[in-house]
């Protein structure tokens, strides 16, 4: 794979470390830390997502 010149605007990859991390404190707070851990995974994925796809077109 040839290296692109072209640099990313976007930040996907914190998008989903923050949703992680932000929802396995709010998952600490009401006692269900995996359940926050997965909720936070799927939020900052969908977000990610959804950036990637404004991103290209």
């Amino acid at each position: 794979m040839a290296p692109s010149n072209q640099r990313s605007t976007s930040a996907g990859g914190f998008i989903v470390a923050a949703s992680l991390m932000v929802g396995t404190i709010i998952g600490l707070l009401l006692g269900q830390p995996s359940l926050g851990f997965v909720t936070g995974l799927g939020l900052g994925a969908v977000v990610a997502i959804a950036l990637w796809l404004k991103a290209r077109g």
